[in-house]
C-alpha cells in the first residue's frame, strides 16, 4: 500500500545530510564535551558549531543558546526559571487559551502554587490582541507567554506588538517557538521575546530547573548529548538556507490541498487564520464525523494526519485550541490538521485529493447525524 505522510507538525523524517552528521558521534567520536582531553575538545567543538548554527538561524547571539532535551523541558525551563527568579511575594503570568500544553501545565501548576495567572482568550482565527495583553498586566506581572506559531492551526501570533507592550512595562517575554523555527523567519531581535525555544536573550534572569553540574553555562546541568546537538545544528543551517523556497513550495502544496478539499467535500471548513500562518498547515472541519474515525480510515487508506481532538484516560475531549477560537465540541471532534513538510510530492498531494474525499463521504453515510441528500 502506498503510505502517504501528512502529520509533520507532529514529527518528522530526519534529513540524510542531519543523519550524516550525526552518526560520528554514535562510535568515533565519543569524547564527553567537558573534558580538556582532545576526545572531550572535538566533542566541545561540535557542540559550539551547532550553537553558532542555531543562533544564526534565530538571529541571536551563540551565547544565548542554551541546549535542552526539547521543546517542553525548554518551555518549562523559561516558564519555571523567570517566576523562580523574579522578586515579590505575588507574581502574576499572563498566557493563552490557545498554548501547547507545555505551556499551559506549567502555568497550572504555578497557580496552584500561588502564582495568579491570567489565560487570555483569542479570536476566531486563533488570535491573540495585543491590547488584551496591555489591559492585563498588573504590578506583580512578572512573565507574558505567548506562543510564536500555533501547533494544531499554523497561526502566527502578533509578537513584535507584544513583545513592545512588554518592554514597556518591564515585563519578560517567553514565546513558544517550537512549530515556528524552521518554518518562517525568524530575528529575535526584531522579534523581542526574551525566551523562546533554546533562546535566552543575554540579561534575563533565569532561575535553573535542574541542578547537578555546571554544563550550558550553569543553566542547564548534564553531560551535553553531542549527537542529537550535532543533528540540531545541520537541520539549523538547512532550514536557514532552503527556508524561503522551501515555504513557498509548501505553501503553494498545502494551499492545493486546501482548496481541493473544500471544492470535492461540502461543508468543509478553515480553521484558523489563511493570511497568518505557517505554510505547511492546514487544519479543517468535516461536519457529522468523529474525528478519530476520519483518521484510522485514513490511515487504513495509506494517509497519515492528526485530528483536532486527543485522547485521554479513554475518554475524548474536544481540543482546547478549537474549542477557543469558538468551535461547537461537536464540530472540534470533526478536525482533521493536515501538516506538509520538506519530502511531501505533488504527486502525495493528488494521492491525498483522490483518498481524502471519498473516505469522508463513506464516513457521512453511516453518521446518524448526517442528512443524507435526497434521492431524485
Amino acid at each position: 500500500m502506498r503510505r502517504v505522510y501528512l502529520d509533520y507538525n507532529a514529527t518528522t523524517p530526519v534529513a540524510p545530510e542531519v543523519l550524516a552528521a550525526m552518526l560520528p558521534y554514535f562510535s568515533e567520536e565519543y569524547g564527553n564535551a567537558s573534558s580538556i582531553h582532545t576526545f572531550g575538545q572535538r566533542a566541545r567543538g561540535a557542540v559550539e558549531e551547532a550553537r553558532e548554527s542555531v543562533a544564526a538561524l534565530l538571529g541571536a547571539r551563540p551565547a544565548e543558546i542554551m541546549f535542552s532535551s526539547g521543546g517542553t523541558e525548554s518551555n518549562n525551563h523559561a516558564i519555571f526559571g523567570v517566576v523562580g527568579a523574579a522578586e515579590g511575594a505575588h507574581k502574576h503570568v499572563i498566557t493563552s487559551a490557545v498554548e501547547h500544553s507545555a505551556v499551559l501545565d506549567p502555568c497550572k501548576s504555578l497557580e496552584e502554587r500561588g502564582v495568579a495567572v491570567t489565560v487570555l482568550p483569542v479570536d476566531r482565527d486563533g488570535i491573540v490582541n495585543p491590547e488584551d495583553v496591555r489591559r492585563a498586566i498588573r504590578p506583580e506581572t512578572v512573565l507574558i507567554t505567548i506562543m510564536l506559531a500555533n501547533n494544531e492551526l499554523g497561526t502566527i501570533e502578533p509578537i513584535e506588538e507584544i513583545a513592545r507592550i512588554a518592554s514597556n512595562h518591564g515585563v519578560t517575554l517567553h514565546t513558544d517557538a517550537v512549530q515556528a523555527a524552521g518554518k518562517i523567519p525568524i530575528d529575535v531581535a526584531k522579534l523581542g521575546a526574551h525566551l523562546g525555544a533554546l533562546y535566552v536573550r543575554k540579561g534575563t534572569r533565569l532561575e535553573p530547573l535542574l541542578y547537578g553540574g555546571h554544563s550550558e553555562r550553569d543553566r542547564r546541568p548534564g553531560t551535553e548529548d553531542v549527537t542529537s546537538i550535532a543533528g540540531l545544528g545541520k537541520a539549523a543551517e538547512l532550514a536557514l538556507t532552503r527556508m524561503r523556497e522551501e515555504g513557498r513550495r509548501i505553501a503553494e502544496l498545502r494551499d492545493r490541498l486546501e482548496n481541493g478539499l473544500l471544492e470535492r467535500i461540502p461543508h468543509a471548513s478553515v480553521n484558523g487564520s489563511r493570511a497568518h500562518r505557517t505554510p505547511n498547515t492546514t487544519n479543517l472541519t468535516f461536519p457529522f464525523i468523529e474525528g478519530e474515525a476520519m483518521v484510522i480510515a485514513l490511515d487504513l487508506k495509506g494517509i497519515a494526519c492528526s485530528t483536532g481532538a486527543a485522547c485521554s484516560s479513554g475518554a475524548v475531549e474536544p481540543s482546547h485550541v478549537l474549542t477557543a477560537i469558538g468551535l461547537a465540541p461537536e464540530d472540534a471532534r470533526a478536525t482533521l490538521r493536515l501538516s506538509l513538510g520538506h519530502q511531501t510530492t505533488d504527486e502525495e498531494i493528488d494521492f491525498a485529493l483522490d483518498t481524502i474525499p471519498p473516505v469522508i463521504d463513506r464516513l457521512r453515510q453511516i453518521s446518524p447525524t448526517y442528512k443524507k441528500p435526497a434521492i431524485a
